[in-house]
């Protein structure tokens, strides 16, 4: 088994949902943090999906608020994505959030 840390980095520059990680096949992810930070003077709201093999969609977050001129961590504890699931995330208003997740790849 391999150990890969890595990242994935999204600029939500549209209020599109926008895949921030799909699990490579063979392959369990341990999401250790998704940071959000807000670079706007008005607060946001952001919300955090995962879609499972089967295309059903779970929400983690629904609208989570993140303050204006800051940064906000969603997880509390780690997050396990299995094999070709999807984290997306989608904000309330464009050009306003960036958002980066911090994962451990087992293969």
């Amino acid at each position: 088994m391999a150990n890969n840390y890595k990242n994935s980095k999204v600029d939500l520059t549209t209020t599109n949902i926008t895949t921030l990680y799909t699990a490579p096949s063979a392959t369990q992810t341990i999401v250790k943090s998704i940071l959000v930070s807000n670079d706007s003077g008005s607060q946001d709201t952001i919300t955090l999906t995962i879609t499972d093999s089967a295309s059903a969609i779970f929400s983690i977050y629904k609208n989570e608020d993140v303050g204006a001129l800051s940064s906000k961590e969603l997880l509390n504890q780690p997050l396990v994505v299995m094999e070709s699931e999807i984290l997306k995330v989608t904000a309330a208003t464009a050009g306003r959030l960036h958002v980066v997740a911090s994962y451990l790849e087992i293969t």
